[in-house]
Parts: C-alpha cells; structure tokens; sequence
C-alpha cells in the first residue's frame, strides 16, 4: 500500500511537468479533453496575472488618488494663507482676473498689427500701460496666478513700443510761433510727428532741461530733442508732479489774492458810502 502511494504521487508531480503546451494555431473543437484542460489553464493562468496587475495598478492608483487629494488640500490651505496675507476674497480676485484679461486680449490683439499701422494705437497702447501699472501697484499681483502673467503683457507692451517706426516716435522739433502754430509742450507732444499724445510733454521737458526751465515758457526757433516713444521714466513723472503742483499752489494763491482785493474794493466802497452821508 505503501508502495501505491508512492508512485501515484510520483505521477501527480511528473504529469504536469512532462505537459506540452497546446499548439495556439489548433481550434478549440479539436483539441482533445487532455489539450483542452491544458488551454484552459493556460488562459486561466492569463486571467489571473492580469487580475494581479490590475489590482496592483488600483492600488497604485488609490495611493496615488489620496497622496493628490493631500496636495490639493496643501495647496488650497497656501492659497488661502496668501489671500489672508493680502486681505484678498474671491470676489476681488474674479475682479482683479477679469480687468488682467481684458488688458491683455487688448494687448495682444495690437501687438498682431503690422508695424506701419502701429503710430496711431499707441496713445492707447501707453493708456494700457497705465492700466497695468496701476494693478501692478494691487497686492493682488503677487498672487502666483497673476505675477507672471503681468509680467508677460509688460513685455508684449515693450515689443509693440520697439516696433514703432523710429521717424514716429524719436528726432527733434523746431519750436514755432504761438500765433500760427499753437506751440508750447502741450501741443507739440500732441503732435503726429512726436507722440500723438499731449500727457506726453515731461518726456521732451526733461530731454531739454537745458534750454528749459519752464515748462510754460518755449520760444520760437528753439530745437528740442524729441525722445522715443515709450512710458514716462521715474524722472519725468517726477518732473510732472512737481509741475502740476506748483500749478495748484499758483492757483491757490491768485484765488486768495483775489479773493483780497475784492474785500477791498467792497471795503472801500462802503467807507465812501460812509463818507458821503
């Protein structure tokens, strides 16, 4: 009995091993029952090494689903410690995020047009740039989304700037006379041929400060350096509010001073008054 029980675990552990695989090309129907056993096991075997790679690929996948929702919490929580540190709320940054894109289809829309077209949009081109630099000054563009994207429409702005033609925005200018050509720095900033924009006088102030010391007083025959077109630097806007507040103070002062003397002659006017009774 012994002896049985050897043999028939020898066979159980040799059969197997001394099975041929089933030639692939053979159908199904003519297999006999041995080669079929074999094929199904075969195909079994398949199954089973595609169901270990799918279940380690979700596993994979489910790590990788709870390590991105980690992240995205990480991320949501920095976003909203730097919209506390700015004092910034969804509504604003939609606010802020709408008047960046209109700028900058505006932008990029001027910056296709050819060259030869590009003189007249520059007056607006500069007022684009104001825009932009006025919520360059928001502590909303340090927001990660906007800083760089600002600093892109900057550098188209400066593209469209070096593309005008040099005649249109760079020479000089003879000053004429007021009478027949209206000339003072107002006016020849407004002119076709420098900038087409009068806001843009500090520019050619500053660029003859030393024919100029005031800027209301140009004389006819003067020959003015003209600069390229482009946003006022730090000196010129310096220049310019320095300018306009002088104005103010002027003004102030010639309101009181008139203010005075018709105290006076209301003064004087009733001491005759006096007088004459």
């Amino acid at each position: 009995m012994k002896t049985f029980l050897l043999s028939l675990a020898a066979v159980l552990v040799v059969t197997p091993m001394l099975a041929q695989p089933v030639d692939p090309n053979k159908r199904d129907e003519d297999l006999t029952k041995s080669e079929a056993d074999i094929r199904i096991a075969e195909w079994q075997n398949k199954v089973n090494a595609l169901q270990s790679e799918y279940d380690a690929a979700n596993n994979e996948t489910t790590q990788l689903n709870t390590q991105l929702t980690q992240l995205m919490n990480d991320a949501k929580k920095c976003n909203d410690d730097i919209y506390a540190l700015l004092g910034a709320t969804d509504a604003s940054v939609r606010d802020f995020r709408e008047r960046l894109g209109r700028i900058e289809s505006r932008v990029r829309e001027i910056d296709r047009t050819s060259n030869d077209q590009l003189a007249p949009l520059i007056p607006e081109v500069k007022n684009l740039e104001a825009q932009l630099n006025g919520m360059r000054k928001e502590k909303l563009a340090l927001l990660p989304e906007f800083y760089n994207k600002i600093i892109d429409v900057a550098g188209m702005i400066k593209r469209i700037y070096d593309r005008v033609p040099k005649s249109s925005s760079s020479g000089s200018y003879t000053v004429g006379t007021w009478a027949k050509d209206r000339d003072c720095l107002w006016n020849i900033a407004g002119k076709d041929q420098t900038y087409n924009d009068p806001r843009m006088w500090p520019k050619i102030y500053m660029a003859n400060r030393d024919q100029i010391r005031n800027p209301d007083l140009i004389y006819p025959g003067q020959q003015l350096a003209i600069p390229a077109a482009g946003p006022k630097n730090d000196d010129e806007l310096r220049a310019e509010r320095l300018y306009y507040r002088r104005k103010r103070i002027a003004a102030a002062a010639s309101a009181r001073r008139a203010s005075s003397e018709r105290t006076q002659q209301v003064d004087q006017q009733e001491a005759g008054s006096g007088n004459k009774k």
